[in-house]
C-alpha cells in the first residue's frame, strides 16, 4: 500500500529535481520568471480575466476561426505545469490548429503563485494543496463564465494538462465530475481521494517510464501509473483485458493499452512511453501528436459515456 501523498511532496520533489538537472524539455520553471500575465500578449492570443474567491484569475482563451453562435461547442481545457506560464505553455501543447480543424474550444487556464511560482491545487482545501487558492471553484467559475459567453455543449466539456496539470485534471474528474466528460493526465499523477466522480469518467493517461519528478513505478509519497490506471479501470467497472499495440518511433518504444467496455461504454487508455522523461511528449503515434491523441480519445465521450 502507497502512503498518500500531498501536492506539497510533489512541490519540494519537483523543485529539488528541476534545481538538480538545471534543465527541462518542456520550459517549465527555467524559463518563468513572469508573476503575471495580465494585460500581455502570451504567443498571439489575448489574457483575458476573471475574478474569482476576491482573485483575479487569468486564463488564455482560443475561440475556432470558423466560430458559428448558432451551433454549441465542446469546450477544452487545458492546464500548464507547475511553474509553467499559460502563454509559454501553449508554444509545445498546442491545441488551436486542431480547435479550428474540430471546432471546439479551447482555453488555457492561469495558475496563481506560490513561492514565486505558479501552481495548481487538485484537491479540496486541505494540507494536501499547496495554498488555500480556490483552484477548483475558479474552473467552475471559468466554465461558468465562458458558458454564458459562448455557445458552450456543457455535457462535453475535457479536461487536459501536463505535471501538476495533469493533477489538475484528474482532481476535476474526482471533485467537480458533475462538470467534466473526460480526462487526459501527460506526465501527471492522482492525488489520493475519499471522494469519486458522480458518473464513469473515460481517462487517457501518458507517462514515460524515466519520469524522474512523478516516477512511473512510484514511490513512497506517489502511486505508480498501474495503480492509477486500476483504479479507474476498476471505477469504471472495466473487467477486460487491455487491447494492446506498439511502436517504435525514432528508437523509442511506445507501448498502447486501451481497457474498453466500461460502464456507459468509456475507455481507459494508456501510452506508456519506454525512456520518457518529465515532459509533454513531442511523439507521433500512429503519425498523430500528443494533442491528437487526447482529442481523439476524448471527443468520443460526454458526460452520459460513448457517443452513439
Amino acid at each position: 500500500m502507497k502512503k498518500k501523498f500531498t501536492f506539497l511532496n510533489c512541490y519540494f520533489l519537483s523543485i529539488l529535481f528541476s534545481l538538480a538537472t538545471c534543465s527541462n524539455e518542456s520550459g517549465e520553471l527555467d524559463e518563468y520568471n513572469k508573476t503575471d500575465i495580465k494585460g500581455t500578449k502570451t504567443w498571439d492570443q489575448e489574457v483575458e480575466t476573471l475574478t474569482h474567491d476576491s482573485l483575479v484569475r487569468e486564463y488564455v482563451l482560443y475561440i475556432p476561426s470558423n466560430y458559428d453562435e448558432s451551433i454549441t461547442y465542446p469546450l477544452m481545457l487545458n492546464f500548464h505545469g507547475f511553474g509553467g506560464e499559460a502563454g509559454q505553455y501553449i508554444s509545445y501543447a498546442d491545441m488551436r490548429s486542431l480547435a479550428d480543424t474540430e471546432n471546439f474550444i479551447l482555453v488555457y487556464p492561469q495558475g496563481t503563485l506560490s513561492s514565486g511560482f505558479p501552481h495548481w491545487n487538485p484537491s479540496l482545501p486541505s494540507s494536501d494543496n499547496k495554498s488555500d487558492v480556490d483552484d477548483l471553484g475558479f474552473v467552475e467559475a471559468l466554465i461558468r463564465e465562458l458558458s454564458s459567453n459562448y455557445n458552450i455543449d456543457l455535457e462535453r466539456v475535457y479536461a487536459c494538462g501536463f505535471s501538476n496539470g495533469g493533477m489538475m485534471a484528474y482532481g476535476l474528474a474526482q471533485h467537480k465530475s458533475e462538470l467534466i466528460a473526460g480526462i487526459a493526465s501527460v506526465s501527471g499523477v492522482m492525488l489520493e481521494s475519499d471522494v469519486k466522480p458522480i458518473h464513469p469518467m473515460p481517462v487517457l493517461i501518458i507517462h514515460g517510464t524515466l519520469d524522474g519528478v512523478l516516477p512511473y513505478s512510484g514511490n513512497g509519497y506517489y502511486n505508480s501509473i498501474q495503480h492509477i490506471i486500476d483504479f479507474w479501470r476498476d471505477f469504471n467497472n472495466i473487467n477486460t483485458d487491455a487491447k494492446y499495440n506498439s511502436e517504435t518511433i525514432n528508437g523509442t518504444i511506445i507501448e498502447h493499452y486501451l481497457f474498453e467496455s466500461g460502464d456507459q461504454g468509456v475507455s481507459v487508455e494508456h501510452y506508456k512511453v519506454n525512456g520518457g522523461d518529465h515532459v509533454w511528449f513531442d511523439i507521433q503515434y500512429q503519425g498523430n501528436v500528443t494533442a491528437t491523441l487526447i482529442w481523439d480519445f476524448l471527443s468520443k465521450f460526454d458526460i452520459n459515456g460513448l457517443i452513439d
